[in-house]
């Protein structure tokens, strides 16, 4: 017995992935590999400044809230994700003051975003998740899941 399973293309696989997602949410501005690149970044960021993978799923969580309510675009994406870690490493962990000057190299560094906008953008996204910053476990606990099981 033989089974024959056809070929796609990995860059034609990305495209019927972003367009399946624009259909599901229209009001989404970014396409599913952006986001899917944007988290991947906010992971080594993490690891970077050895942030806890517990840290690193509040942050999707944050993230995704946000993706979710349309509040992503072209031009805030790199601003919002550091946000999302910088916020949850201040919310989970317990942060030093130098620890939290190399987090905000590190993600000045890798979003290449001003460490001044950061640190103004992050109220914006505070407000924007409506100041709800402890998460039910029931949220954050699938992303953590991946995350440990991670190779």
């Amino acid at each position: 017995m033989t089974t024959i399973i056809e070929h796609v293309k990995p860059s034609d696989l990305k495209k019927d992935m972003n367009e399946m997602f624009r259909e599901k949410f229209p009001h989404i501005k970014l396409t599913l590999s952006k986001i899917r690149s944007l988290k991947r970044e906010m992971l080594r960021v993490a690891e970077e400044c050895s942030l806890q993978p517990v840290t690193v799923a509040m942050a999707y969580v944050y993230f995704e809230k946000l993706v979710l309510q349309g509040q992503l675009n072209k031009q805030n994406r790199k601003l919002c994700s550091g946000a999302c870690v910088l916020l949850a490493a201040k919310i989970s962990s317990d942060l030093k003051k130098l620890e939290v000057q190399q987090l905000l190299d590190k993600l000045e560094e890798r979003f290449r975003i001003n460490r001044r906008e950061l640190i103004l953008f992050e109220f914006t996204v505070l407000v924007a998740l409506e100041m709800a910053l402890y998460l039910p476990e029931s949220k954050v606990m699938p992303h953590y899941r991946r995350l440990i099981q991670k190779p």
